[in-house]
């Protein structure tokens, strides 16, 4: 069979939006894209394009052949900081000042087809949907990915009926204490007896003009405008939400977990493409390696939750009064305009049972069988991740549709246990003591195993719903000449 030439080849554009989970999944779903046979560019903003650089090496960014990085600027004011910037604000700027840039990239690309074939498709990030305004002067068609579980995603895209209905803006302040938000939200489709404080945060506002709302009420509504919507996400664990939202969007495809996908891909060379914005500290694989199964509790809140100095110490005396061994991931801006630094006596105590880095390469954590449980905020990766390595959870949300993540892990997928917001070292211990040593703690880890299997099913090769799924969304959406 002869090789396709160049310009035969499909070009598939990715766009993540800025911020570390978003740019991990769409990287897999990249990596997927061309071991389909698609030339890929990936973008990301100038910012993290450093960021990237310094944390994973000088020759991190350079690419294959047929898979190479490109940059935009994201509009914010130049800062040399290494965390993530404030999400608001990159909202505001990627929507109103990111579309130029990206439109002159396309240009670029198409100008010189020695360098690569013609873009004949957009992957973009849901929240990045001024993309759809490039694709469409060029006839591509454009895919987008909505990085959230489904349920999340459903939750925005009812924001508009509970603006409509007067749920949000909230009154006044007290609204956020005085029970308001344990109303039962019944008339959503595909999400049962849910309540307004499970519902993405954003809502949680009492101004008219709030720049969150308006910015969601708009990417839910441009999301009409896409030849397909994916979600990294498998029909067994959220088949409902998943119908709810094929019924009023364009085709909705589940195509997840990407990880189990990625993992039947055999190129050596993709391996080498990483995405994490810190260096990665893999030491913490080889401790684990002389810990006994499922002994240790993995705490890490992700990229981009804060927390106050109180709520680290309740964190760390809770974790020392347990008892339990502990990974604890705690990146250098996890305290709220300060540097996380821990009490010393609390370092001194757990010195022999307790491990802490800055970073990690969480999924070759969580598949690690000494892992037990694991303490998250529920960001839709981490919980996903979670899932496929058959791990329980203790939830800790902190904003947007880790609410949503965390009320289906603890009530309708059986996996988590939720802890109070106004964290206290005593409910820390007696959570952890029953995730690791309990009855309640045991079955969770029975169910997790039981969705792990589910997910391995979902992604498997040529049966797989979510397999088939991707097929259906190259062959039958990226590969058309036009949308």
């Amino acid at each position: 069979m002869g090789s396709i030439s160049m310009a035969e080849k499909p070009h598939a554009v990715c766009i993540p939006y800025p911020a570390q989970g978003h740019i991990n999944p769409m990287l897999k779903l990249a990596k997927l894209l061309h071991s389909h046979g698609f030339h890929v560019t990936f973008v990301n903003t100038e910012f993290n394009h450093r960021r990237l650089l310094k944390s994973r090496g000088a020759a991190a960014l350079d690419g294959l052949s047929s898979f190479r990085f490109e940059t935009i600027p994201d509009g914010l004011p130049p800062t040399d900081v290494d965390a993530t910037q404030d999400i608001p604000s990159l909202c505001q700027s990627t929507r109103r000042l990111c579309l130029q840039p990206f439109r002159e990239l396309l240009s670029k690309l198409n100008a010189d087809p020695s360098a690569a074939p013609p873009v004949s498709c957009i992957v973009s990030d849901g929240v990045m949907s001024f993309t759809l305004d490039a694709a469409e002067e060029l006839a591509l068609p454009e895919v987008l990915f909505w990085t959230t579980s489904a349920c999340g995603f459903l939750g925005y895209v009812h924001y508009r009926h509970l603006v409509e209905k007067g749920y949000t803006p909230l009154k006044d302040e007290s609204y956020l204490t005085n029970g308001y938000l344990d109303t039962v939200m019944d008339w959503i489709p595909g999400m049962k007896d849910i309540r307004l404080k499970d519902l993405p945060t954003f809502i949680r506002t009492t101004d008219p003009e709030d720049g969150m709302i308006d910015f969601l009420l708009s990417e839910t509504k441009r999301a009409q405008r896409a030849s397909a919507i994916v979600l990294n996400t498998m029909a067994p664990l959220e088949q409902q939400a998943l119908s709810a939202l094929s019924s009023i969007l364009p085709p909705v495809f589940s195509i997840g977990p990407l990880q189990l996908l990625l993992e039947q891909v055999p190129d050596r060379d993709l391996k080498s493409l990483g995405s994490n914005l810190w260096k990665e500290e893999t030491s913490c694989l080889q401790w684990l390696d002389h810990k006994p199964p499922n002994s240790v509790v993995y705490v890490n809140f992700g990229s981009i939750t804060v927390m106050t100095k109180d709520q680290l110490k309740e964190f760390a005396w809770g974790l020392l009064n347990s008892g339990q061994m502990f990974l604890w991931i705690i990146r250098p801006d996890l305290v709220a305009g300060d540097t996380a630094v821990l009490p010393s006596e609390f370092v001194e105590e757990t010195r022999e049972r307790g491990m802490l880095a800055n970073w990690c390469p969480q999924e070759e954590v969580l598949k690690h069988p000494a892992i037990g449980g694991f303490l998250t905020h529920n960001g839709w990766n981490s919980t996903l991740e979670s899932i496929i390595s058959g791990v329980p959870m203790i939830c800790w949300p902190f904003f947007a549709e880790q609410q949503t993540n965390c009320r289906y892990c603890c009530n309708e997928w059986g996996i988590g246990m939720e802890i109070d917001s106004d964290v206290k070292r005593e409910e820390i211990v007696k959570q952890v003591k029953e995730l690791m040593e309990g009855e309640k703690g045991k079955e969770m880890r029975n169910k997790a195993g039981e969705w792990k299997k589910l997910a391995e099913e979902a992604a498997a090769r040529g049966t797989g719903s979510s397999f088939l799924n991707l097929e259906k969304v190259i062959n039958q959406v990226l590969l058309r000449s036009s949308p």
